[in-house]
């Protein structure tokens, strides 16, 4: 028999991952779980009354019993599920059933659990907790990616491709300049985390309207007698409760005004775009008709369902994914700083689901990356043959400008558009063609033509900025 709703059991009712496989199994998976979420809140709740403490408004034996209870693992994550239905949010139930565990421990403790705060301000706190976590990890992933693209980018500074505009040869480039393309767009990616990391995840604590009203009275009450300096009492609780927390000072408190989390999904829309630019040239060269890189083996990866000779390129694949979801999801994010008045009823509790989903998507891709990048196994022999489809073709460029101080611009780009056209239909190379065509005659010698319609001696300054980027701090972006 099928259980009822609401009654299943939490492993048949976890989001395993089973519909979004770029994360499963990840690291950003486990610093973004419910579990994560609630252990963040209850770090914020610590955080808070130990800065309490500190300040002389609650007593510090209380505020040690109040910490050392401050553990997931002792409270239901499906039982508090299930209260926030009653309330809008987690956090009520959290504090209800919290208050029970401290006061299990030390019932004299319990009544300073959640003195004069918020649901906000814990959850907002919680949740800045949780993304300054993810972020790390997925700051770490994007520099090991980064590092091993630099790697191929050097390895492969002079290696000749053909370079692609609007899904056609275009002019060759090289397999570095393309590498340190991708590289530099995880570094630029870092710079955006970074900037938000440092100074933009901030602590809440606003109390019931931003207003703090709730802390000034209890500490009031609770504090040492005589004259009560409110503004500093504020600004050492707020300070404190940063420092506790390794969070930021805010400007001002901020549960309406969602600049954090805005520029959070800014942040990560971006990092997953720049994995998924990665991603998307690693699917085109992988092709079976380019077949210029091939994703890192493993047993079982890539196989198809029905046809044996395949094996996909599923790492760009799960990347590309993410890509395409994150920036939609942020946008989402974005939309919640139309924020009504002193608390939101409705876009605070958008948020939630959406900041998860875009860390644990964008965590998953940059984690994919690395394997990615430490294993893609590069094809310069096959590199060579696609140059060479086009029989010289894709140094047309170089010959008109070469004949251009000879016939004039209009003249040479006529008479490679003849060439050009002459070599698609009978197949022989570009430069057997000019060295027959009566309007080129004597213009090179066949020695010279080899020399221009050579894809590997046609770059350009391919190698130097390969040198140029590499050379640079890896901070030096944005």
């Amino acid at each position: 028999m099928s259980p009822q709703p609401g009654t299943e059991q939490p492993d048949v009712l976890c989001d395993a991952g089973l519909l979004s496989p770029v994360r499963a199994g990840t690291p950003v998976e486990a610093a973004v779980c419910d579990r994560a979420w609630l252990q963040a809140m209850l770090d914020a709740e610590a955080a808070l009354v130990r800065t309490q403490a500190a300040l002389g408004t609650v007593p510090k034996p209380a505020a040690d019993s109040i910490s050392a209870a401050a553990r997931a693992e002792r409270l239901d994550l499906r039982t508090l599920a299930l209260a926030s239905r009653e309330t809008a949010n987690p956090v009520v139930g959290l504090v209800q059933a919290f208050t029970r565990e401290v006061a299990a421990d030390d019932p004299s403790a319990a009544e300073y659990v959640h003195r004069g705060s918020t649901s906000q301000d814990i959850l907002d706190t919680g949740a800045m907790l949780v993304c300054a976590r993810a972020v790390r990890i997925i700051r770490a992933d994007l520099s090991r990616a980064a590092a091993a693209l630099q790697e191929l980018a050097a390895r492969h500074r002079d290696t000749p491709m053909a370079g692609r505009t609007l899904a056609l040869q275009a002019v060759p480039t090289t397999f570095g300049l393309k590498a340190a393309g991708w590289r530099q767009l995880l570094l630029d990616a870092d710079v955006r985390l970074d900037r938000v990391a440092d100074g933009g995840l901030p602590v809440s604590l606003g109390g019931a309207a931003g207003t703090l009203a709730g802390y000034l009275e209890y500490a009031r009450i609770d504090g040492p007698a005589g004259e009560f300096d409110e503004a500093g009492y504020v600004r050492r609780l707020v300070s404190g409760f940063a420092a506790g927390t390794g969070l930021a000072v805010p400007a001002l408190p901020w549960h309406s005004l969602r600049t954090p989390i805005a520029d959070l999904a800014a942040a990560l829309a971006f990092t997953a775009a720049a994995l998924g630019k990665l991603a998307v040239d690693v699917q085109t060269l992988s092709r079976t008709e380019i077949a210029e890189v091939s994703e890192p083996s493993a047993a079982g990866r890539g196989a198809s369902s029905a046809m044996p000779h395949k094996r996909n390129p599923v790492l760009a694949t799960l990347i590309r994914s993410a890509a395409l979801q994150v920036p939609c999801l942020a946008t989402g994010l974005t939309q919640c700083l139309l924020a009504e008045d002193e608390r939101s009823a409705g876009g605070w509790h958008a948020e939630w689901q959406l900041l998860r989903e875009v860390l644990r998507l964008t965590g998953g891709a940059a984690h994919t990356a690395v394997e990615l990048a430490e294993g893609l196994a590069v094809h310069p022999q096959r590199m060579r043959a696609n140059l060479d489809l086009t029989a010289g073709q894709i140094v047309s460029e170089r010959l008109s400008a070469a004949l251009a101080p000879r016939l004039g611009k209009a003249a040479a780009k006529e008479l490679l558009s003849e060439a050009s056209a002459e070599a698609a239909r009978s197949g022989l190379p570009l430069s057997e063609v000019m060295l027959r065509l009566p309007g080129a005659a004597g213009l090179f010698t066949a020695t010279e033509l080899n020399g221009l319609c050579d894809p590997a001696r046609y770059t350009g300054a391919a190698g130097a900025l390969v040198e140029q980027t590499l050379s640079e701090p890896d901070d030096a972006s944005g």
